[in-house]
């Protein structure tokens, strides 16, 4: 069971859901995670801790998140019903958003990432999951929104071999204005010009993500994901800096000596999405036609 959700959060979804019971997924750096599990189903709760000293910093995210996805669904981009409730209490801010029953990306792609997985059930699969995930992007951009954390661990792939997404956080839309500044995410799925971006502004600086940036970092979770390294060559210790640095100058590691078997469509489908210019790779639309 581990600590118990919010009192608040509690109250107001055993309103609307009735008895509930819940399990501990995370707790840290000043957020924790629940699922919920009800009479009808099962969602996702997240709340900031308020006695962790990064408490203020968690709740401002989970209220940017709740806004994101406030607008994501006004404007079609994600399923209204994604959202189930957001709120304050005595015991901080908390988000409530349905649960999806998948596994991450990395885990997802274990069946693959290794020369047994070279086999013809393998390949649609693969190609399958590569065009669901653009086809979710694709209408987050087709309304002017980028995701701006596209990476394994905020996708997941369900028993059909279809891709979800989740955590909307850092998501840009087209009003940069009532936000915390955007600075890139996760470092090694990072797209050039976003890091070109960090390293040449102060941190006070919103970037605002386009969705080509989310097509690199498309193609840098397949690469990750199904070769079993990193698409960018820097060392484990290096700081942030340094392997941004490593972005913009493409010190990339080749395709064909990472890959674990041959798979040309899949290959081509990874280093077009991971083109050094924006403007030279596809558009998630183009994405979904490829595969």
């Amino acid at each position: 069971m581990g600590a118990p959700p919010p009192a608040g959060a509690m109250k107001t979804l055993e309103e609307r859901f009735g008895p509930l019971s819940y399990d501990l997924l995370s707790d840290r750096r000043g957020s924790r995670v629940w699922k919920i599990t009800t009479g009808s189903g099962a969602m996702v709760l997240k709340a900031s801790v308020p006695d962790s000293g990064n408490a203020r910093n968690e709740a401002v995210e989970l209220a940017q998140e709740n806004r994101c996805l406030l607008g994501l669904g006004e404007a079609g981009a994600i399923d209204q019903g994604y959202r189930i409730d957001s709120g304050r209490s005595a015991d901080g801010h908390w988000l409530a958003v349905r649960w999806i029953d998948g596994v991450p990306l990395w885990r997802a792609f274990s069946v693959a990432r290794g020369p047994e997985g070279d086999r013809p059930s393998v390949r649609p699969w693969l190609l399958g999951i590569a065009r669901t995930w653009a086809r979710r992007l694709a209408r987050l951009h087709a309304v002017g929104w980028a995701h701006g954390d596209v990476q394994p661990t905020n996708t997941l792939v369900t028993r059909t071999g279809t891709t979800e997404i989740i955590d909307y956080a850092l998501a840009c839309g087209p009003d940069p204005t009532d936000r915390l500044p955007y600075r890139g995410a996760l470092t090694h799925t990072t797209a050039p010009e976003i890091a070109d971006a960090v390293l040449s502004t102060d941190d006070g600086t919103h970037i605002q993500a386009a969705p080509s940036a989310d097509i690199w970092s498309l193609g840098a979770s397949l690469f990750w994901c199904w070769t079993g390294h990193r698409p960018v060559v820097y060392e484990d210790g290096a700081d942030r800096r340094e392997k941004l640095r490593a972005i913009t100058e493409g010190n990339l590691l080749g395709i064909k000596a990472a890959r674990p078997w041959h798979f040309p469509e899949f290959e081509q489908l990874i280093t077009s999405c991971m083109a050094a210019d924006p403007d030279a790779r596809p558009a998630a639309a183009d994405v979904v036609e490829e595969c």
